[in-house]
């Protein structure tokens, strides 16, 4: 059995040795083979890199990349503990802020914002960083949720609502809800068992998952932990600059029962998430899709550090060769406007998601419900809407059953939910997302039930108003979530009215 001392001799690009799970592993000849870059492993050469490893990389990852006798054994659990807290000396982020006893009982979360609330003290200021970020000014990110503050409801009396039934059919596989979870990265950041936690919840509240290309858990181990062979799950892809990789990864997604391809097409670059770049994120080495190796950008955050493989070149003219590698829907995640949208419907996709990316890609972008009320109008004059090959779904600020009925009353199938089910498992695991999808139904059946509405086919466009809708104003309406937007002042330390712009960029150098 190794001791650490022994190990930690080993910390240089000659002679690497990591320490992952109690094992020691010889890395020195994968260095350049890695495709995070060799620069991520040297950083922890001679340490335990467990910690870091784990939110990245699957399990099994080192074994299948490794020869058998690069791994050399396990290291003594004495010794490691010297190790262990060394590494924490010489770590700058200390772990979660409060204790796991000291985060309330999950009954008192009665919403999605509670679930953020809680995350916000549970997280560490990486994973926050990363979790919680916007592009630029995050104005688009706030107007997401600030949108919905512009609808109003137009409820009928009289109508028999003594019974509920939210229930629908995405892509023709039934859900119990007008809800999806939709992709999100790097889900061990917020809990060891990552998107594991969204997999299992959505299996028991019969609703879809959407599985992420930059998961932190494996593909087949998110496959793998579907509750029944009959859970319905979509697959998000960012299309690889090298097209064998995407079509290996399409072909496998099919193979495996996924039911539907989510292209990204909003993303040829990852915006600038300034709140996760202020954090440094180097520690992204990574099994993803990366051919870049060192060249990798990880001094901006974590976005940028797991996104170099993604191909700018992605053009409307590549939709023929992806049908030509898979026979599941085709629906394009990103779109903006309806000139796209009507572009995606004539070429015969399968759906479109109304979406800007959760706030993280074009500042000032509008917000997802904006576009579907422009998008609806002009499909209608073409006769290209309703149309049960082309489904309409529309993500971005959903945080209450109310949102989502406006999306359904405005022409949506369904809607994407991503943030809040990692701020609801990063604090309470499944049971965390489980108990969010049930806030939601409850407030599904009530608000239909005020609505007038006993059926999703009730829910018809007569029954909002959207004339405010798209009349922006220099602010965004508080809402719920203000608490949690970190803003700038609070980010770089109050500065006191009489700061002046030079106390504030010493500030800002010293981050």
């Amino acid at each position: 059995m190794l001791k650490y001392e022994e190990v930690a001799k080993h910390n240089t690009r000659d002679s690497c040795w990591v320490i992952v799970h109690g094992e020691a592993y010889d890395v020195t000849e994968f260095l350049p083979d890695h495709p995070g870059g060799s620069k991520i492993i040297l950083k922890y050469a001679g340490k335990d890199a467990t910690e870091e490893y784990d939110p990245i990389h699957p399990p099994g990852t080192l074994e299948q990349n490794l020869p058998k006798e690069r791994c050399l054994g396990k290291v003594d659990p004495d010794t490691l503990k010297d190790g262990a807290a060394q590494l924490q000396r010489d770590k700058k982020e200390v772990g979660p802020s409060i204790k796991e006893d000291k985060i309330p009982p999950m009954e008192l979360c009665l919403n999605l914002y509670d679930f953020e609330v809680v995350a916000k003290r549970v997280l560490k200021p990486t994973a926050w960083a990363y979790y919680s970020s916007g592009a630029d000014d995050e104005v688009t990110m706030r107007e997401n949720s600030g949108a919905f503050g512009r609808i109003w409801f137009r409820p009928r009396i009289l109508r028999d609502v003594s019974k509920i039934d939210f229930s629908t059919s995405i892509l023709g596989h039934k859900c119990s809800m007008p809800l999806y979870i939709t992709a999100t990265a790097l889900g061990k950041l917020g809990h060891p068992d990552g998107e594991k936690n969204l997999t299992i919840a959505a299996g028991k509240e019969k609703i879809i998952q959407m599985i992420p290309t930059l998961a932190s858990c494996s593909f087949d181990e998110l496959v793998d932990a579907r509750i029944d062979e009959n859970q319905v799950q979509f697959f998000q892809l960012y299309v690889n600059s090298n097209r064998a990789i995407t079509e290996k990864i399409v072909r496998k997604a099919e193979e495996r029962g996924v039911k539907a391809l989510f292209i990204t097409v909003d993303a040829p670059q990852l915006g600038r998430r300034e709140k996760d770049m202020r954090m440094k994120f180097d520690d992204v080495g990574s099994r993803v899709q990366n051919d870049n190796k060192d060249n990798v950008d990880r001094s901006q955050g974590a976005a940028r550090a797991i996104s170099s493989f993604i191909d700018p070149s992605l053009s409307w003219d590549d939709l023929n060769w992806f049908r030509s590698i898979t026979r599941m829907p085709i629906i394009l995640k990103g779109v903006q406007t309806w000139e796209d949208a009507v572009m995606a419907a004539e070429l015969g996709l399968n759906g479109i998601v109304l979406s800007n990316h959760g706030g993280r890609q074009l500042d000032y972008a509008r917000s997802g419900i904006e576009v579907l009320g422009e998008v609806v109008p002009k499909l209608r004059e073409r006769g290209l809407f309703p149309n049960p090959m082309f489904q309409i779904f529309v993500d971005g600020g959903f945080r209450r059953a109310t949102d989502i009925l406006k999306a359904v009353a405005m022409g949506a199938t369904a809607v994407g939910i991503g943030r809040p089910f990692l701020y609801a498992y990063s604090s309470y695991g499944w049971q965390g997302v489980q108990h969010a999808i049930q806030l939601l139904k409850a407030e599904m059946e009530m608000n239909m039930r005020l609505l007038g509405a006993p059926t999703l086919k009730d829910v018809v466009p007569e029954m909002v108003d959207t004339r405010a809708l798209y009349t922006h104003t220099n602010t965004v309406p508080e809402s719920s979530g203000s608490q949690v937007y970190e803003k700038m002042s609070t980010a770089i330390g109050k500065a006191g009215d009489a700061a002046t712009i030079a106390d504030i960029a010493d500030k800002m150098s010293k981050l």
